[in-house]
């Protein structure tokens, strides 16, 4: 069980095709700060047929993309 699976049960729910969601989105859905690892847990999301896209350090955003 990963700590990001509340996220991705999240993502794969929400069925949009393409999307974004803010930090602090992502924290509310996940019930946890966002931190570097991160970026070593986005991989698991391609179990659920989505993949991690841009990450806006600016805009704060992550957008998320369904697999085909």
């Amino acid at each position: 069980m990963s700590k990001y699976d509340p996220l991705w049960n999240w993502i794969k729910e929400n069925g949009t095709d393409s999307f974004k969601l803010t930090y602090a989105e992502i924290e509310e859905i996940a019930g946890l700060p966002i931190d570097h690892s991160f970026l070593t847990y986005k991989k698991e999301l391609s179990e659920y047929g989505y993949k991690v896209g841009k990450i806006s350090m600016k805009e704060q955003t992550v957008a998320f993309h369904r697999m085909f």
